[in-house]
């Protein structure tokens, strides 16, 4: 290798190495400012039918400052509501794929799309609609990742703002919110106008 390669390889570990300071050092712990208990309870026609706990395993492998997983039911129709919130991203302590996780618990991911959910400010934001199948069981799922400041559904995206969140302001703090319906005709629309009301209870939790 040339001495200017060299040199520029040097230039770079270094400055790699900074960056990485520079998040470790910058990095903060922020809190919600509602539980997620409090999410209500009833929501557009819908009624909390019980929450659950998740099992260790599970919750070694998430490793969430806290959640919610929730069952909402309307008429014969049960909605899954699951929020995993996350004080602080790090290595080994972020939010989980759900296009990595479902495969590993049996599940298969059929069909890949997004969609988009309306909110009262007139404004639309994208999330991912995923059609899941496992044995005899098919799901529709919603997913997308909310903090204080953004509604994304591309978890690469959320990677890029990741850094420049903990180079800017330290400041990771952010939830995967998953709602998921049995796939019967009319169900998608059910989901999507339940997250077009959720999207709002989530952000009270931040405290926005």
């Amino acid at each position: 290798m040339k001495t200017s390669g060299r040199f520029l390889c040097t230039i770079l570990l270094l400055s790699a190495a900074l960056v990485a300071a520079r998040l470790s050092e910058r990095r903060r712990s922020d809190y919600l400012a509602r539980p997620l208990e409090k999410i209500d309870a009833n929501i557009a026609g819908w009624h909390a039918v019980g929450d659950a706990a998740l099992g260790a395993r599970v919750l070694k492998v998430l490793l969430p400052t806290s959640y919610l997983a929730r069952t909402y039911r309307k008429k014969d129709l049960e909605l899954g509501l699951f929020i995993a919130f996350y004080a602080q991203q790090k290595a080994g302590e972020s939010m989980h794929s759900p296009k990595h996780c479902l495969p590993g618990n049996g599940w298969e991911i059929w069909n890949y799309d997004t969609a988009r959910v309306p909110l009262a400010n007139g404004t639309r934001v994208k999330v991912n609609k995923y059609s899941i199948y496992n044995s005899n069981q098919r799901l529709v799922m919603l997913y997308w990742y909310q903090s204080k400041q953004r509604i994304i559904a591309s978890e690469y995206l959320g990677k890029i703002l990741l850094v420049r969140d903990a180079l800017f302001d330290g400041r990771t703090a952010a939830s995967i919110v998953r709602i998921t319906v049995p796939d019967v005709p009319g169900s998608t629309s059910q989901a999507i106008d339940f997250a077009s009301h959720m999207i709002p209870e989530v952000q009270r939790c931040f405290g926005g």
